[in-house]
């Protein structure tokens, strides 16, 4: 096949392949009767090892050794006939170099080429190690937030040709961040509350509040995950039943962000008369930007939205 076909099918750019071929020998053997280089079914394998290596974080030059050894190996028959295959006809999905990542961790650049393959194994595994190496904040700020900006930004623009991309990386950061979250902490006293989640009516983004409980679990703050689109009247009855020190609302869209339920939540109060106390109110996600109320707090990002709890509850 071309370096453009094979670039395409690998999610990187021809570019990046050229350079390979340039710098450690790794290119196209075979060339047709025209003269022109093509990638035979042995050389897809090996530049497909040394996508794998450079994804987990090992250094060009010696992933380069580690693929041309791999090279050395006999190819298994289905190998060679997976690698062989066509690309897809026009009108199918077609996912065209690499996504625009810009100045990044060397980990998003290895998690966006997972993506674009649909490579579920090496998503998994690149997603786990970022958090394990990380921590939760880190690799949700670092690594999961600007590879799916990038998958979001080129889904906009294409007309839609990434959405199984976007999709399947989108399953496996929750995956792994629900994964990541240890077992419910129980709340120390009735007094003391937990912090309650909550998208806001209609909103379905539920990935940043999932960052936030797996976060506040390892910090081991007792923390209630209600998700995605959660109505006022259930709110309220949750709010009212759990007693929380903290509520967080997200909203992604502006259209979703309620004020009046933001008012609401922070106007609830529970407890004997003398002692009545209410939650505080954080909002989360871009849709409040233009709708904060009074009295209720704002954090920038997970890692103050943490802190923020953190304090609050210690307090509590």
């Amino acid at each position: 096949m071309t370096t453009g076909v094979l670039a395409r099918r690998l999610g990187v750019s021809p570019m990046t392949l050229r350079s390979w071929d340039r710098r450690y020998g790794i290119g196209p053997t075979a060339r047709t009767e025209g003269g022109h280089r093509r990638w035979t079914a042995a050389d897809v394998a090996t530049v497909e090892e040394m996508c794998r290596l450079t994804a987990t974080g090992v250094p060009p030059a010696e992933a380069a050794r580690a693929a041309r050894a791999f090279a050395a190996r006999p190819l298994p028959a289905a190998d060679v006939a997976a690698a062989s295959a066509p690309p897809p006809p026009a009108g199918r999905s077609r996912v065209a170099g690499a996504l625009p990542l810009g100045d990044v961790r060397q980990e998003c650049r290895g998690l966006a080429r997972a993506a674009v393959r649909l490579d579920a194994p090496a998503l998994d595994k690149l997603l786990t190690a970022a958090v394990e190496r990380y921590g939760v904040v880190v690799a949700w700020q670092e690594v999961m937030v600007p590879t799916l900006h990038a998958v979001g930004r080129r889904w906009a623009s294409s007309e839609d040709q990434y959405v199984e991309v976007e999709h399947l990386l989108a399953w496996h950061v929750s995956t792994v961040l629900r994964r990541s979250a240890p077992p419910a902490v129980p709340v120390a006293s009735p007094a003391a509350g937990c912090v309650l989640l909550a998208c806001v009516p209609g909103e379905q983004h539920t990935l940043p509040l999932e960052a936030l409980h797996a976060a506040l679990g390892r910090a081991g703050l007792p923390v209630r995950m209600l998700g995605a689109a959660v109505p006022f009247e259930a709110l309220d009855a949750a709010v009212r039943r759990l007693g929380p020190v903290a509520v967080v609302l997200w909203a992604q869209e502006r259209a979703r962000a309620a004020p009046a339920l933001a008012r609401h939540v922070a106007g609830l109060r529970w407890g004997m008369k003398g002692a009545r106390r209410g939650p505080a109110v954080l909002l989360g996600g871009p849709g409040w930007s233009r709708s904060q109320p009074d009295g209720v707090l704002r954090p920038a990002g997970l890692a103050q939205a943490v802190e923020a709890l953190r304090a609050l509850c210690t307090a509590g």
